[in-house]
């Protein structure tokens, strides 16, 4: 994964078009899992779990070739410990994985024939991309492949810029790799490519790469960030919608890979909410763990994902099928939708009354979602309050409140302000 800003390439400005080698209804076909599944577990790991201060080690601190391949020679998980991955991202209410296959490091988990600098040839001896698979698999998860273009290990990985030979070589081993992800592991469900520095598509030659991902993986999903749109847009550790496919990744902390003095930590409370913005304006929530060295989670990961799973058990439906949802405004609350009812998440509880203001729909019933016991409701003009609720929220995640109403509900707050102009002349 990639900072924030990386050479002037920031989320917010690289390509969200719509797709190119394919119609949009077989787009649609395509991404119907994906649409319903609206939540995932990103998976970092790879050399620099060892090191466990950045992903971005080798960069940042400047660490020789020479001097951080010598990782490899440590980097050995115990066996199968993505089983752990897959049963933690099922408890969380997750539906899809995404792992690195190869980061910025050029370090692959997988099993290539284009490099001796991968694990199945180093201290692991193993596949580990074949046993997230299986891992996957046995949990009933969808599973996708991060691959980076950027390779800071071979060494064309800079000179491939200015130089036609190097450019040639690397391209055709970025493209053999690719190649290898899409056609030794069965179907998979995801291409997420990551830092397309730095070539330009033509350079990279992404157009040809991706008709060859689609010839072998026919149904699989690819991300913008080989250059060109393709399937989907990726807004990073901000949530940002876009009027065709997106998805926001973030880190639990502040970190991608294991990072053992990050301690700031989200709370269950915190991607909870995110996990409802990005689900009521039809975006998906993709949120990282970082793996030790050994393949273990974080002790807080654990513990956070697992109480956002509590949440999910109890309100799955509203993220897995909910519909777009124009209601926005509120300092304490979130908002879902399916049909005419709006689902009123509740992250800070106000109190025995919850009021919102600019509802243009009439409320017709009302009620706890989780018990079903009925809430009365009082509606003015520019305002709806639901009154006689417990002083103390019942749920400390997200407490939600069904609100049926006679039409899609949607908001305008303008209309407040205006009546309140008119009043004051």
């Amino acid at each position: 994964m990639s900072p924030a800003a990386l050479w002037g390439q920031t989320p917010q400005n690289r390509n969200d078009g719509g797709p190119t080698t394919s119609t949009v209804e077989d787009r649609n076909r395509r991404m119907q899992w994906w649409h319903e599944a609206r939540f995932g577990m990103f998976i970092h790991f790879g050399l620099y779990s060892v090191l466990g201060r950045h992903e971005w080690a080798m960069e940042q601190e400047g660490i020789p070739v020479v001097e951080y391949q010598l990782l490899a020679q440590q980097f050995n998980p115990k066996p199968h410990a993505a089983r752990a991955w897959a049963k933690l991202a099922k408890t969380a209410g997750m539906k899809y994985m995404v792992m690195t296959t190869k980061h910025h490091e050029g370090f692959c988990l997988f099993n290539t024939k284009l490099t001796s600098y991968c694990a199945p040839k180093q201290a692991a001896g193993r596949d580990l991309v074949a046993e997230y698979v299986e891992a996957a698999r046995s949990e009933g998860m969808r599973f996708g492949f991060y691959y980076s273009l950027m390779d800071w290990h071979h060494p064309d990985g800079a000179l491939c810029a200015h130089d036609e030979a190097a450019r040639r070589r690397f391209v055709d081993y970025i493209h053999g790799q690719v190649r290898e992800l899409c056609s030794n592991y069965g179907k998979v469900d995801v291409l997420w490519y990551d830092v397309n520095w730095p070539l330009t598509p033509e350079g990279w030659e992404s157009e040809k790469m991706n008709r060859m991902v689609r010839q072998l993986q026919p149904d699989i999903l690819i991300n913008n960030r080989s250059g060109i749109p393709e399937d989907f847009t990726t807004p990073e550790q901000h949530i940002q919608a876009f009027s065709t496919p997106w998805e926001s990744c973030m880190t639990m902390n502040d970190s991608w890979g294991y990072q053992r003095a990050d301690d700031d930590w989200k709370s269950s409370k915190t991607i909870v909410r995110n996990l409802i913005t990005c689900t009521r304006d039809q975006g998906n929530y993709l949120l990282n763990i970082g793996p030790k060295a050994d393949g273990s989670i974080p002790q807080p990961s654990i513990e956070i994902l697992t109480m956002v799973g509590q949440w999910m058990d109890g309100h799955a439906d509203l993220i897995h099928r909910a519909d777009p949802c124009q209601v926005k405004r509120s300092e304490f609350a979130n908002f879902t939708r399916q049909r005419n009812t709006l689902y009123i998440h509740a992250y800070f509880w106000p109190g025995e009354t919850l009021a919102i203001g600019g509802l243009q729909q009439k409320v017709l019933a009302a009620k706890m979602y989780n018990t079903g016991q009925p809430v009365k409701f009082v509606q003015e003009e520019f305002r709806v309050q639901f009154t006689g609720l417990p002083a103390a929220a019942p749920d400390p995640i997200a407490t939600v409140i069904a609100a049926e109403c006679d039409g899609e509900p949607t908001q305008d707050q303008m209309a407040i302000r205006i009546h309140r102009e008119r009043e004051s002349v």
